[in-house]
């Protein structure tokens, strides 16, 4: 009898154990998809764009999603090095243009919800004037719905090695994050061949430091992670 017990309360213990481990296996999963992105970004298909979709330059990105505020288009666009009607010039000067529009779509039709755009114009030297490869994302970093849309770039007109001026612009709905400073160059060796390096620092404007501490986490390891000049 005492045995029969004993392999009783041996199953329910064990009944319990497996009780236990999937409640909180099921509670890891939900925890963990809660945790994940949520918005589906895809390739906007430029052949059926949207009415009201007007935009310059040259296309670098195009992506649609869906989060609590619709159906969102964003276009980020280079002009290149030319000659722009917008700017008075004196010898061969020359300029370029970045821009990036965020579109909301109701009814096939699209109006502008913002735009970022930045410039170097009438410049006799070099140009530097585009986004940083692989820095255009879209997140959720705070899970509320609402997607985070950042861009990053450099522009400089210059002769010599220096830094260029390197911006994060990234936008919350219509409100708008900024972190900007210079990226980092190595501007001359020593006797044991070792880099001096020039630039690099930054400054966070007053919605990055008031506002979530993700997104100031994010902007900083995307800051960090293309903070050395390279050749594009």
């Amino acid at each position: 009898m005492k045995n029969i017990l004993k392999t009783e309360k041996k199953m329910k213990t064990h009944k319990m154990a497996n009780k236990l481990f999937f409640i909180v296996l099921a509670a890891f999963v939900s925890l963990t998809v809660f945790g994940q992105e949520q918005i589906s970004v895809s390739q906007l298909d430029l052949a059926k764009l949207p009415k009201g979709i007007k935009y310059e330059g040259k296309i670098k990105s195009a992506v649609r999603w869906f989060d609590s505020l619709g159906d969102n288009i964003v276009i980020v666009t280079e002009t290149g090095i030319y000659q722009s009607k917008k700017y008075t010039h004196e010898n061969d000067s020359r300029d370029a243009e970045l821009f990036a529009y965020h579109f909301i779509v109701k009814n096939d039709s699209a109006s502008l919800a913002w735009r970022v755009y930045d410039f170097i114009s009438d410049c006799t030297e070099s140009i530097e004037a585009s986004f940083i490869k692989n820095t255009f994302q879209v997140t959720d970093l705070d899970s509320n719905g609402i997607a985070e849309i950042w861009v990053m770039y450099k522009t400089v007109c210059h002769g010599d090695v220096s830094p260029c001026t390197m911006k994060i612009i990234m936008y919350h709905g219509n409100q708008k994050f900024a972190m900007r400073g210079e990226n980092k160059v190595c501007v001359g060796l020593d006797d044991n061949g070792n880099c001096f390096y020039y630039g690099g620092e930054y400054k966070i404007d007053y919605a990055f430091a008031n506002g979530p501490k993700e997104f100031l986490e994010f902007a900083r390891r995307l800051w960090d992670k293309n903070l050395m000049q390279t050749e594009d």
